[in-house]
């Protein structure tokens, strides 16, 4: 999303300094709505197997809680299958029982799945892209020949992939939300920039031409439809957890449960201090509401150092605390407040959470359909 936001404004910046213009001094401009103000979010844009917006906007991140075959791990029906832990984790810990799956399909040790990937006809595929190395030597200046000691390796994106016996050219998808009143007017801006946009580094060596394809597409709101379709699946576990006779900590008759699944990295901050998860008070500030019962009740989450350089002011990026993508929060709130969450989280899912969020961070999914695969259903 970084990189994409950067590229666009960067493009837009050239192009009115051609034409004498200076946007830093106009007061109301679609530069400043969508830069300045912040009234954009460019998400991550992710390796798609096709130029078909529809199938590839289902494009998502496994979860962290997702587990597969050591021996053969991925999807069926050509490796060992993939299913999710998160629903089993739950209710074990509420039962007092340890939760040590092994692999359905040969009865061997699991590990940890992760990665892009998305369904089509209820065909699980996995979303990679593929890279290669370009090895360059420096041209000494005075003599014009090869530099001594000067010999290094550039890691690129390969322009074309392999895909069903074909090569193709590869894609990435991504989406970027913006108002109404601009949604037209910036894709008709990023439809007649043609092979103009250059991503990424080693741009004057020729590297990361692209073609933009921007479309505008109708996304389902299903996110209702996801929330029931979770709770349904984790009471039906939680009853089946009964047969070891063990009486739970804790009663969820009354309880409306929820899933955030982070699809990028994220910058979070409590109390001044950086953090790698999403507590109650941050996910209230965070959707608007000031009261409700809400809880935590499980967080699956990792950490990494995210940098960069700042073309705009020259200058590099501070090292910055990430809660990387795929990381799980559990939370459940009071069932009777369910109808005043949904539309908290629908908004929740386009802006994200945490810092930088117009730059593609903070990326998140409610109930993310992959929870529902429990391990006897490995797909």
């Amino acid at each position: 999303g970084t990189t994409v936001r950067g590229t666009i404004a960067g493009l837009m910046l050239r192009q009115g300094q051609a034409e004498g213009r200076d946007f830093s001094q106009e007061a109301d401009c679609d530069f400043k709505t969508l830069f300045i103000d912040n009234q954009a979010i460019f998400q991550n844009a992710y390796p798609a197997l096709t130029e078909d917006l529809k199938i590839c906007s289902t494009i998502r991140v496994m979860p962290s809680t997702a587990l597969s075959s050591k021996n053969k791990s991925g999807f069926k029906p050509k490796k060992n299958g993939v299913f999710d832990t998160l629903i089993d984790r739950f209710c074990a810990d509420a039962y007092g029982r340890i939760y040590d799956p092994n692999c359905p399909t040969d009865g061997d040790r699991v590990d940890a799945f992760k990665g892009l990937y998305s369904v089509d006809d209820r065909q699980y595929q996995i979303h990679s892209a593929t890279t290669r190395l370009l090895t360059r030597v420096g041209i000494n200046r005075r003599r014009a020949t090869a530099e001594d000691q000067v010999l290094y390796s550039v890691q690129v994106l390969n322009e074309m992939k392999q895909h069903q016996d074909d090569e193709v050219n590869t894609v990435f998808v991504g989406n970027i939300w913006v108002c109404d009143a601009l949604a037209e007017s910036l894709r008709d801006y990023l439809a007649g920039q043609g092979g103009q946009c250059r991503l990424g580094g080693s741009a004057s060596r020729g590297l990361g031409k692209v073609k933009l394809k921007p479309e505008s597409i109708e996304l389902p709101c299903t996110i209702k439809h996801r929330i029931i379709t979770f709770n349904k699946t984790l009471k039906t576990r939680w009853k089946r957890w009964q047969i070891f006779g063990d009486i739970p900590t804790e009663s969820i008759e009354d309880r409306y449960f929820f899933t955030l699944d982070l699809q990028s990295d994220a910058i979070l901050t409590e109390n001044w201090q950086r953090t790698m998860v999403i507590s109650e008070s941050m996910l209230m500030q965070a959707v608007g509401l000031k009261e409700g019962d809400l809880r935590l009740h499980q967080a699956y989450s990792s950490y990494g150092q995210r940098s960069g350089w700042n073309t705009a002011w020259g200058l590099p990026k501070d090292n910055q605390l990430m809660t990387t993508s795929g990381s799980v929060f559990l939370f459940s709130i009071d069932a009777a407040d369910r109808e005043a969450w949904l539309p908290k989280l629908a908004a929740l899912e386009i802006w994200g959470i945490g810092s930088a969020t117009a730059e593609g961070f903070g990326q998140v999914r409610v109930c993310d359909e992959f929870h529902n695969v429990l391990r006897e259903d490995a797909k």
